[in-house]
């Protein structure tokens, strides 16, 4: 049993097995919204013992931030980060990059996948009609409270910016870039909690469907790239790494 699983899963993460990478990635994909995301929807539909605690979190973190100014104002400035304006911006430089050098495909993935999670944040917000806390510092956040669309949005875009230019960071940095990103997103979601404009299970939500949505997005691409031609995706090389500089011309600069 022991020399057979290490097998399997290398059977299932190799993306040059028929199925392998692409259908690990789909059925990822299928569990996180069948199990936790469907459990966190009915907890919040049916109004579920999480809720409880979703409010008492969030009275507990105004009642110890509401007075504090110099707090309150780093949170909004770090929680910018997860903003509509600041993803689009950082998707359209990236896009021009990626499309100017030639890596085309590249730039529609991040771009497609990136919007898409635009108007699945949207979808989920207006079909559960959550309403927010009502306890927070930030009034302009008047759209509907889960998923949380700077957790959502976060996850996504920046987890396919990391895909995109993984190809161009050294392998012995690639690890950190992902400590990076996963320090990042969680972050964000946490200035959401902290400004009181979400309640914990919305930003869990926008984790779990951001999550799902980048490994569906990842999978189709990688069928998209063997269709033509191109080797499947490797995550841990990039989603186009023939982006890569070459050995010989990384040596030529050192």
């Amino acid at each position: 049993m022991s020399d057979a699983s290490p097998g399997w899963a290398r059977r299932r993460l190799d993306p040059d097995a028929r199925y392998g990478l692409r259908l690990t990635l789909f059925a990822i994909a299928t569990l996180l919204v069948a199990l936790p995301f469907a459990y966190l929807v009915l907890q919040v539909t049916r109004d579920g013992p999480l809720t409880t605690i979703d409010r008492d979190v969030a009275r507990s973190l105004h009642d110890q931030l509401s007075e504090q100014e110099v707090q309150i104002a780093v949170l909004k400035v770090i929680t910018n980060l997860g903003s509509s304006p600041s993803l689009y911006l950082l998707v359209g430089i990236a896009c021009i990059y990626l499309w100017r050098r030639g890596s085309r495909r590249t730039a529609v993935y991040v771009a497609v996948t990136s919007q898409v999670g635009g108007l699945i944040s949207a979808a989920v917000k207006l079909t559960v009609g959550r309403a927010r806390p009502g306890l927070g510092s930030v009034p302009e956040a008047l759209d509907k409270s889960f998923p949380s669309g700077h957790a959502l949005n976060s996850t996504v875009v920046y987890g396919a910016l990391l895909l995109a230019f993984m190809p161009l960071i050294p392998r012995r940095w690639r690890p950190w870039a992902v400590i990076g990103y996963v320090s990042l997103i969680g972050i964000i979601g946490a200035t959401r909690l902290g400004l009181v404009v979400h309640y914990v299970s919305d930003v869990l939500a926008g984790y779990v469907l951001g999550f799902a949505w980048l490994a569906v997005a990842t999978a189709v691409f990688s069928v998209w790239r063997t269709e033509r031609g191109k080797e499947p995706v490797r995550p841990i090389e990039g989603v186009a790494p023939e982006m890569a500089p070459s050995e010989r011309a990384s040596g030529a600069g050192t």
